[in-house]
């Protein structure tokens, strides 16, 4: 799926710049952007937190964003994003220029669908690949179907199936999906060190009751702060 219609924003001029700038502007439920490319001076602006968020769930990172700049039209690409590691807010916006009819090379997902035979083990080597496409028919994600398909399977990206006008940038040796034999019980506890859990604490409490009484110290606690 492609993303054909631009997404409305509105985007103010940052008049200050700086962490502290920064902040301000996210308290008021702001997301500070910079938008550069083609030559341009970069910009510093600032977007509406929740519509800017609201796009890209909607629409995913690659979408294309009609930015309103004081009355001024501009289409601009998600180059970046920085996210907040606790509230999962999106706290910086790298933002590039591009046009229509442009070409842009992006990352898209690749997602797994269907089930391969009984037995088999699906492996995800990659998310995402890189493709070059224009800028207003981006493709959302690429699908690699497993359905049916037996052990020993390979999907390299040269393999997928991209749509009309869709360029693959990344290597098409490079291995996407592998279909395995899955490892039987015996090998994952062979994998594990062939030793029960249970009997491996058995050993090391015993270890630990005929070391008692030994010279050796133990290491001191660390302070708090």
């Amino acid at each position: 799926m492609a993303k054909n219609a631009p997404n409305n924003l509105t985007a103010a001029v940052r008049t200050e710049t700086g962490k502290g700038a920064s902040r301000r502007a996210r308290r008021n439920g702001k997301v500070p952007a910079v938008l550069y490319g083609h030559g341009t001076d970069p910009q510093h602006l600032e977007l509406d937190g929740r519509d800017f968020a609201a796009v890209l769930r909607n629409s995913g990172t690659n979408a294309v964003l009609t930015l309103d700049i004081n009355g001024k039209e501009q289409l601009a690409l998600t180059r970046a994003l920085d996210i907040h590691p606790i509230r999962r807010t999106i706290t910086h916006a790298d933002l590039l220029v591009v046009r229509r009819g442009e070409k842009v090379v992006v990352e898209i997902n690749v997602v797994i669908e269907g089930d391969a035979v009984p037995g088999t083990l699906v492996t995800q080597e990659t998310n995402t690949i890189e493709v070059e496409a224009d800028v207003q028919s981006i493709p959302e994600n690429v699908v690699v179907s497993v359905e049916g398909v037996e052990a020993g399977t390979q999907f390299t990206a040269g393999s997928l199936e991209l749509p009309s006008g869709v360029t693959l940038v990344t290597d098409p040796d490079s291995l996407v999906v592998n279909v395995v034999i899955a490892p039987t019980a015996e090998e994952l506890e062979a994998e594990g060190g062939g030793e029960a859990p249970e009997e491996a604490a058995a050993e090391v409490a015993e270890g630990a009751d005929e070391g008692e009484g030994d010279s050796a110290e133990a290491a001191p606690a660390e302070e708090s702060e």
